[in-house]
């Protein structure tokens, strides 16, 4: 099964205009969401490894801090619930449960209305 780039494109560019500024399809398996406060959100999956993911949200630049939800089976984060998925929350050494959806149109959503909410200042909930 392969990852409709476009609908994502779409969804982000549509449904979250006013944080979007711009969502460019950089590969077959990567779209890059450019953010109104100048920082951006990398959505990849795998080409190899079937149904691995990675929502990473990058503002090192801005604040020094990323948000990246992710599937890959690090050992290190093995005693979280949620593994493989695990959320990286402001920065790599960092990991918490993640309970991002496995559909990626939902996921796709529910990661842009995270980073809405910590946009505009609203206490996120941790995803």
């Amino acid at each position: 099964m392969s990852v409709d780039l476009e609908k994502l494109k779409d969804i982000a560019e549509v449904e979250f205009e006013d944080i979007v500024e711009e969502a460019v399809i950089t590969d077959l398996n990567e779209l890059r969401i450019m953010l109104t406060d100048g920082s951006f959100i990398d959505v990849w999956f795998s080409l190899k490894l079937v149904g691995k993911y990675s929502y990473h949200w990058e503002r090192k630049a801005l604040d020094g801090l990323i948000y990246r939800h992710d599937n890959i089976p690090h050992k290190k984060w093995e005693h979280i619930k949620t593994f493989p998925k695990h959320f990286h929350d402001r920065d790599e050494s960092t990991a918490v449960e993640s309970h991002i959806d496995n559909n990626e149109e939902k996921a796709l959503r529910e990661f842009l209305s995270f980073s809405r909410k910590v946009l505009t200042g609203s206490p996120p909930s941790r995803q």
